[in-house]
């Protein structure tokens, strides 16, 4: 059985803890044994690259102990994958540029806040993207993110410059898979909070499929 490591934790605005259980029961239903942890204490666990498969980061900004963080990245390194969304992943330890480096990406802002946007899917062959429809609307944050070129980006979305006229036309990578060591990563802007989970269902299934993808089980 695959197991999966979530620890949650920071800014309370993104529903870190709702979020976090409605994917680990997805998880659970391939099963996937996942713990959950509060506390980023269960990255210094010197059996961990031992014991998790996947190690799924949800603590929006905050702060991480270098000891924690050097744990986390030497577990990846090693092959253990990492997997995440919004800014559980994608904006979480902004001081730490090496963790950024690993996720392949960093928000930097989401002009307009909550505002209708298109996502587009680029690669529709992948197994985290099949099936899901070639374009979807969102109602919610567009990250406009600081992101690797080396990511292989699944999905992108474009800025139409209504809130910063400077971006207009910029296509911005919303889904992504890379690697970092020997660790396999996946990445997904989508998920603000726990209401987007439930009101647009490519918000969970491309969650979902990208950590079983993660887990190599899909």
């Amino acid at each position: 059985m695959k197991k999966t490591l979530i620890f949650r934790g920071g800014w309370n605005g993104h529903d870190p803890v709702e979020t976090s259980d409605i994917v680990a029961g997805r998880l659970r239903a391939h099963d996937v044994q996942v713990d959950m942890f509060e506390t980023q204490d269960c990255l210094l666990d010197p059996e961990l690259k031992n014991k998790y498969d996947l190690i799924v980061p949800v603590w929006t900004m905050g702060s991480i102990s270098n000891e924690a963080e050097k744990a986390l990245l030497a577990a990846v390194k090693s092959g253990v994958s990492c997997g995440g969304w919004h800014g559980g992943m994608g904006d979480a330890f902004r001081n730490n540029t090496e963790y950024q480096f690993m996720v392949g990406g960093q928000w930097v802002a989401h002009p307009g806040g909550k505002v209708d946007y298109t996502v587009d899917v680029i690669v529709k062959d992948h197994p985290i993207m099949t099936g899901i429809p070639a374009s979807f609307k969102m109602q919610s944050e567009q990250y406009y993110m600081h992101v690797d070129p080396s990511n292989n980006v699944l999905a992108s979305t474009t800025f139409t410059g209504e809130h910063a006229p400077w971006i207009a036309g910029t296509v911005m990578p919303v889904v992504w898979t890379r690697r970092y060591g020997g660790g396999k990563i996946f990445y997904s802007s989508l998920g603000h909070n726990a209401q987007d989970f439930k009101t647009t269902p490519q918000v969970p299934e491309i969650i979902t499929r990208g950590l079983l993808w993660a887990l190599d089980l899909l």
